[in-house]
C-alpha cells in the first residue's frame, strides 16, 4: 500500500469525527478513499504509529487505519 492508492474499509470501524455525524458513532465500513500518507515520522522524528495509514474520503473527512482494516481497490501506477 502506498500514497495515491484507492482503498476500501473492510472491517467495521466506528468513528466519532465524521462531518455529517459529529460526536455520534458512525460505522465507515465499505467507504472508499485515497491513501494520502503512511505515517513513519512526526516532526522529523521516527514513530511507530498504531494506525499508520491516513485515508482521505472527501474534502472534510480523513481517518487513520491499521493496514489490515483497509483493502486495496486500485493502485496508482
Amino acid at each position: 500500500m502506498k500514497v495515491g492508492d484507492r482503498v476500501c474499509v473492510k472491517n467495521s470501524v466506528v468513528v466519532y469525527h465524521h462531518p455529517q455525524n459529529r460526536s455520534q458513532p458512525f460505522d465507515i465500513k465499505g467507504m472508499e478513499g485515497e491513501v494520502v500518507a503512511i505515517v513513519h515520522e512526526w516532526h522529523g522524528r521516527p514513530v511507530s504509529a498504531n494506525w499508520p495509514v491516513l485515508v482521505q474520503f472527501d474534502k472534510k473527512f480523513k481517518a487513520h487505519f491499521k493496514e489490515d482494516e483497509v483493502e486495496l481497490i486500485s493502485s496508482e501506477v
